[in-house]
């Protein structure tokens, strides 16, 4: 292909993106109020496919709208230590350096640079991915004015849509490493899985590897060509400014109480207090059994601790940070009701029946991946829903003579996809930048596409018992 000619495709590629995602300005609305139209769609297939009456369907939402807040807690904390840690003078500094590197005549290269740091950061870390990325925005909008901020938030929220759940953070994987959990030693009922899954035998496979890999180079090369090649939406100075998070000032401690509120030995115990367990249990229980939710919050409360320095700088931080995480506050117990409907009805078993029913062994992985995704954009709890799922999942898995490793890697896999087209993980990229999801939905949609029809050959060529 010529280079005029791969200029007009990719041209072509950025104007669909821009006009899409003029389609979803006018028509796609707050992502609370989408999660509202989900709750209704929830409702009516609980009644229409799994025989529920409208009372059974409302009062299945009720009794799972609070079953959640545990979940809600942990990410919350999660995302405002991670926000309390990017806050930090250290890291505002880094940002600052990174967000320069790119040549300021070429936007495509802060696209690639914030597109390659959302992937990254979301293989290590799914919570780190969502905070990091959303407060790298601002630098990256600052040091490149050309870059076209909707393509930024886009990039930035590829690591939730990509690579998050076969990375070191994946929720259904750990799962199945972690000793007692409910899949092995259920409360009733025989168990589901017969022996823990390492990670060596999931997230570390040379498939997921190769996978993970080639997902990542799509991705990032999808979303530079999508950057229009004129009329680039951008911000003024100052409406970057306001994004920026706020450095801790020093001041002078001039009371007992102020010099007790400066004393860094406050922070050096408390990271220890949190620090000496986490090391303990990951030593005498192993990295698999240890590494959960509460483990990444104990490595950002930890992070933050040290780079914040100062009991009032953390304590500033954190208030500070409660802004990112109030989407979640907000929504989580909304789709805990949509939790509630799938749990407290027939609707998981009857959407899963639907599907198993189509399927043989060749084409089981395909088809857990696509119900994955289908069910995540109503159940963007991918722990949670894994528990509503594996139970049937797994068993089916087995009668078709296909490995665990296989299915819990094609439900990981469509449950990253369609985070792309699911408002709930980008609140806090959202809440940061003042945008709203269908400023970008018509680039993520595109990428989501990509990465789509890419993982349905994956689904085709998977090994049924890896």
């Amino acid at each position: 292909m010529s280079q005029s000619s791969l200029g007009s495709v990719v041209g072509l590629v950025g104007d669909l993106g821009d006009r899409l995602c003029r389609f979803t300005q006018r028509w796609i609305p707050d992502s609370w109020v989408v999660c509202m139209i989900l709750t209704i769609i929830a409702l009516a297939l609980a009644m229409v496919g799994a025989g529920a009456s409208l009372n059974e369907s409302v009062l299945a939402w009720g009794g799972g709208m609070w079953a959640l807040l545990e979940l809600a807690m942990q990410f919350s904390i999660a995302m405002i230590a991670a926000h309390a840690c990017v806050s930090s003078r250290p890291v505002f500094r880094f940002l600052d350096w990174l967000a320069d590197k790119p040549n300021k005549d070429s936007p495509i290269q802060a696209i690639a640079l914030i597109g390659a740091y959302s992937m990254v950061t979301g293989y290590f870390n799914w919570a780190l991915s969502v905070v990091a990325s959303a407060l790298f925005v601002p630098f990256i909008a600052r040091r490149n004015p050309k870059a076209d901020i909707r393509v930024i938030v886009a990039a930035a929220y590829l690591g939730l849509g990509t690579v998050w759940h076969g990375g070191l953070s994946g929720s259904a994987p750990l799962i199945l490493a972690t000793p007692g959990n409910p899949l092995l030693e259920p409360s009733s009922g025989p168990p589901i899985i017969d022996r823990l899954i390492p990670v060596t035998e999931s997230l570390f496979i040379p498939f997921n590897l190769v996978y993970l890999s080639v997902i990542f180079c799509l991705a990032l090369a999808t979303i530079v060509i999508l950057h229009p090649r004129q009329n680039a939406q951008t911000l003024t100075s100052d409406e970057i400014d306001r994004m920026l998070p706020s450095l801790p000032e020093d001041k002078p401690a001039t009371t007992p109480a102020a010099r007790m509120e400066a004393f860094r030995g406050w922070v050096f115990l408390a990271a220890i207090l949190i620090g000496y367990p986490l090391g303990y249990s990951m030593v005498t229980r192993g990295f698999g059994a240890t590494w959960t939710i509460n483990a990444y919050n104990a490595v950002f409360l930890v992070s933050a601790l040290l780079l914040q320095g100062r009991p009032s700088n953390l304590v500033r931080a954190f208030s500070n940070g409660a802004r990112t995480a109030s989407g979640v506050i907000l929504q989580f117990p909304f789709y805990a009701g949509i939790f509630g409907v799938i749990n407290n009805t027939e609707l998981g078993s009857w959407l899963g029946g639907l599907f198993v029913t189509f399927a043989t062994t060749e084409t089981y992985p395909l088809v857990v991946y696509v119900y994955s995704g289908f069910m995540n954009i109503f159940v963007p709890s991918a722990g949670s829903k894994w528990l509503i799922e594996a139970p049937y999942l797994l068993p089916a898995a087995k009668e078709l003579g296909v490995s665990a490793t296989t299915t819990v890697l094609a439900y990981a896999y469509g449950d990253s996809t369609t985070n792309l087209i699911q408002p709930f993980w980008a609140i806090p990229i959202l809440t940061v930048t003042r945008l709203k999801f269908g400023d970008v939905l018509g680039y993520t949609g595109i990428v989501a596409i990509v990465c789509g029809i890419t993982s349905v050959i994956a689904m085709l060529l998977i090994p049924a018992n890896l």
